[in-house]
């Protein structure tokens, strides 16, 4: 799928589900990591991470894009658009938006840096590289060594 489709695609949705039509852009993002889209406040623009739609599909696509629609709609009526807001799980309940996605890569998988505790052998994966002379074992706050770089 293409930029040109996707916004075909939000176009449709936002006509049948929320009977509004859709007058921004919306493309996709190859920069987001740990989220499946992005309502940006200033220019009104959408981005999707396009992993979501090569790991899930369409259907995860088009779940993505209805969540953000919402922000969308809300913001521009300048009624509440953050996830905390009752109009925001209001709107979201009415048309089957997810509150969240699915995760295309584990933190595990990120993880770069694994630590062992001197005292109590916990090990520790990080994603970042610690300061073993600051940090300590949060179980029994013995000192910590690099174990392993991933």
């Amino acid at each position: 799928m293409n930029n040109q489709a996707l916004q075909q695609l939000t176009e449709q949705i936002a006509i049948k589900d929320f009977g509004v039509p859709f007058k921004h852009r919306i493309y996709f993002n190859r920069r987001l990591r740990t989220t499946g889209g992005r309502y940006m406040l200033r220019s009104h623009d959408i981005e999707i991470n396009p992993k979501q739609y090569e790991h899930f599909g369409e259907e995860a696509l088009i779940q993505i894009i209805k969540h953000e629609l919402c922000h969308y709609f809300l913001h521009l009526s300048g009624r509440g658009h953050q996830h905390k807001d009752r109009d925001f799980k209001l709107l979201a309940k009415k048309v089957g938006a997810p509150r969240f996605c699915q995760p295309t890569e584990s933190y595990a998988s990120r993880a770069n840096y694994e630590y062992q505790c001197c005292s109590c052998k916990t090990s520790f994966i990080r994603i970042r590289k610690v300061d073993v002379t600051k940090m300590r074992c949060g179980r029994c706050g013995g000192r910590l060594q690099l174990k392993r770089h991933l």
